[in-house]
């Protein structure tokens, strides 16, 4: 599981920052109170938050799973990995991806990318020693599907417009706790007070928060997708396979970094409405009954 949660981090931590600048040098106070002025401002910088994100995910990834990219394959090992996924690329219609591998000892894999041709796909050390070579496959096709489906552009989106409708909710907060505070004397200060800039940056981790169960609602349906999109590229029984095998894996060392849970491989420990990923026990069932 390695894109959703590094991207949505990355994404509240990008809209946190804009936050605090736009209440620094005044921009909040050029808006005004006009809806549409409102609106404007807070797609474009909802938006700007997510692509930011979107943009940063490969480079991302690589930092902090420490990925060590196949340039030139020294060994067999290698050398499988890179023809597999690129062949699996070009059968789904798409740019050679990246090829890495992470040291875990958990099976875990990931892709991520801002375009279905300028993508990485990576597989920890556990996986290769956990799995046989057709699980593998499955595995490299469902991370395939992900690219294929254009999902993290996807994400982007539905967070650009979540990123919206938590600024524009972000600052209604923050009117409210300042006017609270002046006893509803704001309109007549000709500005902001303190209580609208705390507001605002409460406001944008909750609102965050629960944009996060959102985002991650979507994220789950993807998987679905990747799934089958797996079946399809290396075998529906192989699919399953894998999958079955992640369901013996420890479950103590089956995840990776909180902030890399997403797009990967293996079911999450996470709260059931904050998971990236559906049960194992879900995704089994859904490939079965579509055979």
């Amino acid at each position: 599981m390695t894109r959703i949660l590094l991207f949505l981090a990355t994404n509240m931590a990008v809209m946190v920052v804009f936050s605090i600048i736009t209440s620094l040098f005044g921009l909040d106070k050029a808006i005004g109170q006009s809806t549409t002025s409102l609106v404007i401002y807070a797609a474009c910088f909802g938006f700007i938050g997510s692509f930011i994100s979107l943009a940063m995910s490969k480079s991302a990834a690589i930092r902090s799973m420490n990925v060590q990219l196949i340039e030139q394959p020294s060994n067999a090992t290698e050398r499988w990995l890179v023809e597999t996924v690129h062949a699996q690329a070009r059968k789904a219609g798409i740019g050679e991806p990246d090829v890495g591998i992470f040291h875990q000892a958990s099976p875990n894999a990931f892709a991520t990318g801002w375009n279905k041709n300028d993508a990485l796909v990576a597989v920890s050390t556990g996986l290769l020693q956990s799995m046989s070579k057709e699980e593998v496959e499955a595995v490299l096709g469902h991370e395939v599907a992900h690219v294929y489906n254009g999902d993290m552009v996807t994400m982007g989106l539905i967070q650009g417009v979540l990123n919206t409708f938590v600024i524009i909710f972000s600052r209604i907060l923050g009117s409210m706790i300042d006017n609270a505070l002046r006893g509803n004397r704001g309109g007549d200060s000709g500005g902001y007070g303190m209580g609208f800039f705390l507001g605002n940056i409460i406001g944008n981790v909750v609102f965050g928060f629960l944009a996060s169960m959102i985002a991650a609602w979507f994220s789950r349906q993807r998987e679905f997708r990747a799934d089958a999109g797996g079946a399809d590229l290396a075998g529906r029984q192989h699919m399953i396979g894998a999958l079955e095998a992640l369901k013996r894996g420890s479950p103590a060392d089956s995840a990776l970094p909180e902030k890399l849970q997403a797009f990967g491989i293996t079911g999450g420990h996470l709260a059931k409405y904050l998971s990236t990923h559906p049960p194992l026990e879900e995704r089994i069932a859904r490939l079965r009954a579509e055979a």
